[in-house]
């Protein structure tokens, strides 16, 4: 009933074009989000047109828009009549505002209350369901959205094939998608965005085509999707879809722009993302942040601070992400001093307490760092750390070969109640390798056992890769026929643990179960088994091997050029070790190592000094091997001062602190030279302290160079290191024979045998990198 006191103001003439104009002004607010809109509620109490559904349900919109939940509702209760829209009003403000449970109460409500839902109220519902991870319950509703008639719908069916993509019903999605009538962009975008969420990026491109085949046409949203399916398929992939957007008009706004920097970045094309980012000045942190991250990945750590110095000049503020990208950076190429620097600028933001900011920096220290004190020190500042940070812990101390404190500290992460994901669990597991620790080993997979873990392939890899590691070969072929799900890596680790232990020709079995699984072999395994074929000098083997890998295309991968440049170098064939590294695309430091290694070790010192400085020209810094490698190659070739300036060179040149093999070399290149005083000075000032192997390589020296005096002074400094090693008595007998003081030589002899000591060991002057 229209109020007397409205009736007495505008007469009955009126009333309808007011109410007209109410609904009219109402809607436009409604449309444009105009809090102001509301101000009309009061007068329309006033003039008694509150029972106006039509005006009702524009308001409720438009509190849901502008207001707080609360206000939403409390209109909705005081609205005396209520219709389907009224109701499916109220259940979008509870999805909108993330109360998903009393959006399915509410529908609950609804359907005992008689209105009918329509195709906007199922969607609703359908997201709650969705957010919510209540498939069952989602299952019934698109029931009901069958039994009312809806099953074509294409908003519906949107919602629906999001819903079946988010619980791994890709099969079930596709085929609710091919009932849609007249599917729009929307229907078709969701569709390519479950796929690419699913990880089926081919089949993507391929609803893409269809879609594109159908006249519909992609829009950003479209392009963004399709984007990160080309980003994992190849450069290619990617091309077309950027041909697409230019050909359909797609507007190249910030987002469609960072998506192809994405594209470009993942496919190592770094040059164009940087110039797609400049073909419009817009810019913000997710484009920056893209950026970086592609720099990062493609280890071009140089460019990425120039970047990051370019972004903070445009006034854009970094965030987490931002130096996430920078300190994955530096764990990359472990870059300890930019990682440092990073650290205090993440300070000065006040992000340490950010746990992912918090994890990369002990992923960084672990890493960079030669110790693990610093990145305890930032595991320790973190408040609540999670399972990341645990797992970035013990990784790093098992690194360091503090396998003791990594088992420590995962029993001490379990005991906290957090529970070991699949990375942490191989982590450990790792580590139980490397210590040789069965004890630990057993214990763990007890608990493996007792919580399914070994369910998850990653964990099950792990301990076979484990188990074969601590050579309980039976165990771990056990376990890999129990598996449920077997692939490459399996067997990879196996046969790997098996030329470890010098099975190579069980190791080239390995070949045959995995093509009993139908699982084809990748870079990393083809590598192994060039390694065994080298192991037992099988150029047959080898070959075959080679030949399979360029027919397969695994040729390509450097893990496979790296072998074939080892097996050719261990047969004999420095001619084909050096053909294999030509044709290797981008020789890494493995690749040049495996080149200087190979052509030191059969004499052809020339090539093997010129290889190392081709590397150098060619960008790629030498490691701490290069230069144990270059030193044995100068000791061979007689060239006392030419390795004397390459050892001086490693820390002021290239920053790599000598260890003690680098010693021993040197100390083998001088002494074969006679220069034994110039030695001996460097033994009183070296950094670290001598072990048995260099007093031994001097003891041989003098024994070379037939000098008594200083050989008794280093047999006794070694006996002092060492008292057990029978090597440095029967070394100074030697030198007494070679000085004609056979006497000594015989009591030396008779006191080594009346001790029972094993037969001497081996001299360090053939180095086992080149054995």
């Amino acid at each position: 009933m229209i109020s007397k006191t409205a009736t007495k103001i505008f007469g009955r003439t009126e009333l309808p074009c007011f109410q007209e104009t109410c609904s009219h002004l109402i809607s436009f607010c409604n449309s444009k989000s105009l809090r102001q809109g509301v101000c009309i509620h009061s007068p329309l109490i006033k003039l008694g047109f509150q029972d106006h559904l039509y005006l009702n349900n524009n308001l409720l919109s438009l509190y849901s828009k502008c207001f707080t939940l609360d206000y939403t509702r409390q209109f909705f209760d005081e609205m005396p009549y209520r219709d389907v829209v009224s109701w499916t009003g109220i259940l979008s403000a509870y999805v909108k505002h993330e109360k998903h449970e009393e959006a399915l109460g509410m529908f609950q409500e609804m359907m005992s209350s008689g209105p009918c839902p329509n195709e906007f109220t199922f969607s609703s519902v359908l997201r709650a369901c969705s957010a919510l991870r209540e498939f069952s319950y989602g299952k019934c509703i698109h029931g009901c959205v069958i039994k009312h008639g809806f099953d074509s719908n294409p908003i519906l069916g949107s919602v629906l094939i999001d819903l079946y993509s988010k619980y791994g019903s890709i099969e079930e999605a596709c085929r609710l998608f091919s009932c849609v009538d007249n599917g729009d962009v929307v229907s078709w975008t969701t569709m390519i965005s479950s796929l690419v969420q699913g990880g089926k990026w081919s089949q993507a491109l391929r609803i893409y085509i269809d879609m594109i085949k159908a006249g519909v046409y992609p829009n950003e949203f479209t392009s963004v999707k399709v984007l990160a399916a080309a980003g994992f398929l190849g450069l290619q992939h990617g091309k077309v879809v950027h041909a697409h957007l230019i050909v359909f008009g797609v507007e190249l706004n910030l987002v469609v722009k960072t998506a192809l920097v994405h594209m470009y970045s993942k496919c190592q094309r770094m040059d164009d993302a940087v110039r797609i980012s400049k073909l419009t000045p817009e810019s913000d942190m997710f484009l920056w942040t893209a950026i970086l991250s592609g720099l990062a990945q493609n280890l071009k750590l140089r460019e990425a601070v120039v970047a990051f110095q370019e972004m903070e000049a445009s006034g854009i503020i970094s965030n987490n992400f931002t130096y996430l990208s920078i300190l994955n950076a530096c764990s990359l190429t472990l870059s300890l001093d930019l990682g440092r620097q990073i650290h205090a600028r993440v300070i000065m933001a006040g992000l340490e307490d950010d746990i992912p900011v918090g994890n990369a920096l002990v992923d960084m220290y672990m890493k960079c760092s030669h110790g693990a004190k610093d990145g305890l020190r930032v595991f320790q500042g973190i408040h609540s750390p999670d399972v990341i940070s645990w797992t970035s812990l013990i990784a790093g101390l098992s690194e360091h070969g503090f396998h003791r404190d990594s088992f420590d500290l995962y029993m001490e992460m379990t005991a906290s109640g957090l529970q070991p994901n699949s990375v942490t669990l191989s982590t450990i597991l790792r580590s139980c390798r490397a210590a040789k620790s069965e004890s630990q080993l057993l214990k763990l997979h007890g608990h493996v056992i007792k919580t399914n873990a070994d369910h998850d392939i990653v964990v099950s890899n792990a301990l076979v890769d484990a188990y074969a590691g601590n050579e309980r070969v039976d165990e771990a072929w056990y376990l890999i026929r129990n598996m449920s799900q077997r692939d490459a890596l399996t067997y990879t680790g196996l046969a790997t643990r098996l030329n470890q232990m010098g099975h190579h020709e069980m190791a080239l079995h390995v070949i045959n179960h995995m093509f009993n699984d139908d699982i084809k072999m990748d870079g990393y395994s083809m590598a192994g088994f060039l390694s065994a074929s080298a192991g037992l000098n099988s150029l047959e083997t080898g070959m075959q091997l080679h030949s399979y890998s360029v027919k397969s295309g695994l040729g390509s991968f450097i893990s496979v050029s790296n072998g074939l440049v080892s097996f050719y170098g261990k047969c004999g064939l420095t001619h084909d070790a050096e053909r294999a590294f030509a044709e290797t695309s981008k020789p890494d430091i493995v690749s040049w190592n495996g080149l200087i290694s190979v052509l030191a070790s059969y004499g052809h010192i020339s090539s093997a000094l010129s290889a190392f400085d081709n590397m150098r020209l060619a960008g790629v810094k030498p490691d701490s091997l290069t230069f144990l490698l270059v030193l044995f190659t100068c000791t061979h070739g007689g060239l006392v001062d030419m390795g004397l300036e390459y050892f001086n060179s490693m820390e002021e040149m290239h920053g790599i602190e000598p260890q003690l093999d680098h010693y021993v070399c040197l100390f083998d290149l001088l002494g074969r030279a006679g220069r034994l005083e110039e030695a001996m000075e460097i033994l009183e000032t070296m950094p670290i302290s001598p072990n048995a192997s260099i007093y031994k390589t001097l003891l041989a020296a003098c024994r070379a160079h037939r000098i008594v005096p200083l050989g008794e002074d280093i047999a006794r400094r070694g006996l002092e290191l060492d008292p057990s090693d029978p090597a440095f008595n029967l070394i100074l007998a030697n030198l007494y024979d070679s000085s004609g003081r056979s006497d000594l030589a015989a009591t030396i002899r008779r006191s080594v045998r009346d001790k029972g000591s094993s037969p001497p060991q081996k001299s360090c002057s053939s180095h086992p990198v080149l054995a």
